[in-house]
């Protein structure tokens, strides 16, 4: 196999993962926007929303690192399509649900089946893009694109049919698995051969052992924590906090939920480019930077116009960082690539969901201004051991392994 027709298996393979990433996460973004529905159709307060914030990250935080460690010992590529059809499953019987504790057990089951879908999918990413940020930031802003357009998803299902109407929800879901299964079949037979595999299976042998780096790794989920605190806080409470603490409409609560993710989109195309230009270093640098002033503008919007302009710059600036911590994480554990990006990817979305129910306490009491504006001071101190981390390049050699995930999904 000469390079040209290697570049060009990857570039198909990142664009087709990126197309699975949109219908995960479109899932994923399906949680916070369906929650001023509970809250009008079914009278949810603040710290009943919040609990179901919590059902949807609060098992990842356990289950996507050890879905992690299961892909770090053997590929499963079927976890893949497995994750989001399970995450489709959940959302819809959440939807339709008449009870809070069967909504909240739905919830709870959509986040195992998004949870299980990052390891696997973010290491065949990986090893289809190589050392480039740029291509794991594309796989990235899939993800992004799919939370960001899970509000008008949502709204234009559910504000049309109530939430009985939730079945409908699961259309995007039977259309990607349906997509992986055709993709699948076609490409049997067409992959690489057993020559090239062996020989990629041979250098990986040559190759000498590369150390696991946990003290730099530590760091790195610590910055995570502080990241995934505001993020999902702010994720959870913005829509709310137009419609009540701004007087806005359901449709600019929309609006502002949606720019969040969109602006976040275009600030991990920015930071990949910005990684590979710069360092992973400058991206994640100047995202904190940015990121701090940006929540304190929306905590302090006197007006949905101004809220729409902090929520804009907050997305942009969170998600710079985004793509560049997901490969620091995978080079500083370059033994375990699946455990790396189970744990950063898992706790980014999960820690802030389990510490959700204390801002939704808070929401309660003294209002979601004041709660998104507490967790000013978490994202300052991810921003201070931002500035700590250090750079890790592995050597090309290192990166066979993940050559033959890439044979693998073939």
């Amino acid at each position: 196999m000469n390079e040209g027709m290697r570049k060009e298996m990857k570039k198909g393979q990142v664009a087709f993962l990126t197309g699975t990433h949109v219908v995960n996460d479109l899932y994923q973004g399906a949680v916070p926007a369906l929650l001023p529905f509970m809250m009008l159709e079914r009278g949810y307060s603040y710290s009943a929303v919040a609990g179901i914030t919590l059902a949807a990250t609060g098992l990842s935080s356990v289950v996507q690192p050890a879905f992690g460690m299961l892909v770090d010992r053997k590929s499963r590529n079927w976890l893949v399509p497995t994750g989001f059809v399970t995450a489709a499953a959940g959302i819809v019987v959440a939807a339709m649900s008449t009870t809070y504790i069967v909504t909240w057990l739905a919830i709870a089951v959509a986040g195992i089946g998004i949870a299980a879908y990052h390891p696997p999918a973010t290491n065949l990413a990986r090893a289809a893009g190589g050392h480039s940020q740029k291509a794991m930031s594309v796989f990235s802003v899939g993800g992004t694109l799919g939370a960001s357009l899970a509000p008008p998803f949502v709204t234009l299902v559910v504000g049309s049919l109530g939430l009985s109407g939730g079945y409908l929800l699961a259309v995007p879901a039977v259309v990607a698995a349906i997509w992986w299964i055709v993709t699948q079949s076609r490409s049997a037979g067409t992959g690489v051969d057993a020559e090239s595999a062996q020989s990629l299976s041979s250098q990986l042998a040559a190759n000498g052992p590369v150390s696991d780096d946990w003290r730099s790794f530590t760091r790195l989920v610590l910055v995570t924590v502080c990241w995934s605190i505001p993020y999902v806080t702010t994720l959870s409470l913005v829509s709310p906090y137009v419609l009540n603490g701004l007087n806005g409409s359901s449709s600019s609560a929309a609006i502002v939920l949606s720019s969040f993710t969109l602006a976040g989109a275009a600030g991990t195309l920015v930071g990949g480019a910005l990684a590979d230009r710069r360092g992973r270093r400058a991206s994640i640098r100047l995202g904190y930077l940015l990121a701090v002033p940006s929540l304190a503008l929306l905590a302090a919007a006197p007006n949905v116009a101004v809220a729409e302009l902090g929520i804009v710059c907050l997305g942009f600036a969170m998600f710079l960082p985004f793509a560049p911590q997901v490969t620091l994480a995978q080079d500083y554990l370059p033994n375990r690539p699946g455990t790396a990006s189970g744990v950063t990817l898992g706790l980014a979305m999960s820690v802030g969901g389990i510490a959700s129910p204390l801002f939704g306490y808070l929401a309660d009491h003294f209002g979601p201004r004041m709660t998104i504006g507490t967790t000013t001071a978490v994202l300052f101190v991810g921003a201070v051991i931002a500035f700590t981390l250090r750079d890790r390049q592995l050597d090309p050699e290192d990166e066979t392994e993940r050559e033959l995930d890439v044979i693998a999904l073939r």
